[in-house]
């Protein structure tokens, strides 16, 4: 089987790494260059968007933020997984807030914008404090505003207008009531062609400016996980999913509303890796080929530590039990995602004292905030 995904980054990769075994192979186009290469060596096969689609059985994506007339080639080959609607819907939060609204999944109010009279209105409507986002080519807390009083109106605006003049025609702000949320959890799910669906345990995230620093897997909370199987359900139902889809939730007391979802493999499951029976990226390609789906079961828990802006960490880092780095050979550039540490344990107690112990290695100013997020961890 040969799958050819839709951007060359960190997530291509390692879904060729969890394919080599199924003796599934994998291949990249790169939007920027377009061309098709190899998502670890980079090897260019000199072959277009339609010869890479004609040389492949299957094709799917590991960004949502892709350039419509490629979605629109990919979808015509009758090959493209998940199909086009799902990331279209991921990649335009007003399209994804009439998804939610129609399946009936909870989620922030809000309201859509296209003038300052409409902002006005919203403070109203809503309340503040506000928080603004862009519909399009918004992710790791790019795009986004903070309102919190109607004096800041004036200046919020003027940033958004500046904003708007360097964007596609169709972009547009969508004004969300700002959430007083207890934490950040997500849920990982797959869905195959004949709509079984198989969900990971939910994981709680904390964020760093806006980008994801640390996912801890389980987080606690039968409930929850409930309401986060029930809302991956009505979602990849409607959309008729196929593949793994990720769903960012606030919890809130006890109530889970959806932040937004994120059709593909998503960061905050990258502890399937070593924390599940069968990760995230070998169950997306399971799924789009067709292949049974793996099992979701937590084997043992599981932290991930994003590494940004860094190639590289302490040596003796290796050293500590349950470690495993993964690195995406990246050029390296302030607040970039340069890889990941998976830290696991037999149980939460020895999951969190190896952590801990991988905390004394990784300094404050390039891990900000993470202490402050362990220490916070259900011991």
């Amino acid at each position: 089987m040969k799958v050819m995904v839709l951007g060359a980054g960190q997530l291509a990769q390692m879904m060729a790494l969890a394919g080599a075994p199924l003796g599934i192979s994998v291949v990249a186009y790169d939007v920027r260059t377009h061309s098709v290469v190899h998502p670890v060596t980079g090897q260019d096969y000199q072959q277009d968007l339609a010869a890479g689609i004609n040389a492949n059985d299957v094709i799917t994506a590991e960004f949502e933020h892709i350039p419509h007339d490629i979605l629109d080639q990919c979808q015509a080959s009758g090959k493209f997984l998940p199909g086009d609607r799902a990331i279209r819907v991921g990649g335009d939060r007003r399209l994804e807030k009439q998804l939610l609204d129609g399946v009936n999944v909870p989620n922030a109010r809000y309201q859509f914008l296209a003038t300052k009279a409409d902002l006005t209105a919203a403070t109203q409507s809503i309340g503040l404090p506000l928080v603004l986002k862009s519909a399009l080519d918004g992710y790791d807390g790019k795009g986004q505003w903070r309102l919190k009083s109607e004096t800041e109106i004036d200046a919020v605006w003027a940033e958004i207008e500046e904003f708007l003049a360097h964007s596609s025609d169709n972009q547009s702000i969508v004004a969300e009531q700002w959430i007083p949320f207890n934490r950040e959890v997500s849920v990982i799910g797959v869905r195959n062609k004949d709509g079984n669906i198989a969900v990971y345990p939910l994981t709680q995230n904390h964020h760093e400016a806006g980008v994801l620093s640390l996912s801890v897997a389980p987080a606690t909370g039968e409930n929850l996980q409930q309401q986060a199987v029930s809302a991956f359900e009505k979602i990849a139902n409607e959309l008729d999913y196929v593949g793994v889809l990720a769903i960012e939730f606030f919890d809130v007391d006890g109530q889970l509303l959806v932040n937004e979802i994120a059709p593909r493999v998503h960061n905050s499951g990258h502890w399937t890796q070593q924390g599940a029976d069968c990760c995230q990226f070998e169950n997306h390609l399971r799924a789009v080929c067709n292949l049974p789906l793996g099992s979701t079961e937590l084997v043992r828990p599981t932290a991930m530590v994003n590494v940004l802006g860094i190639d590289s960490v302490h040596q003796k880092a290796m050293e500590i039990a349950g470690s495993h780095q993964h690195w995406y050979g990246k050029e390296q550039r302030a607040g970039r995602k340069m890889g990941h540490i998976n830290v696991a344990g037999k149980d939460q107690t020895q999951m969190l004292a190896q952590l801990n112990a991988l905390l004394t290695m990784l300094p404050e100013a390039e891990f900000p905030g993470l202490s402050t997020a362990i220490a916070k961890l259900p011991q």
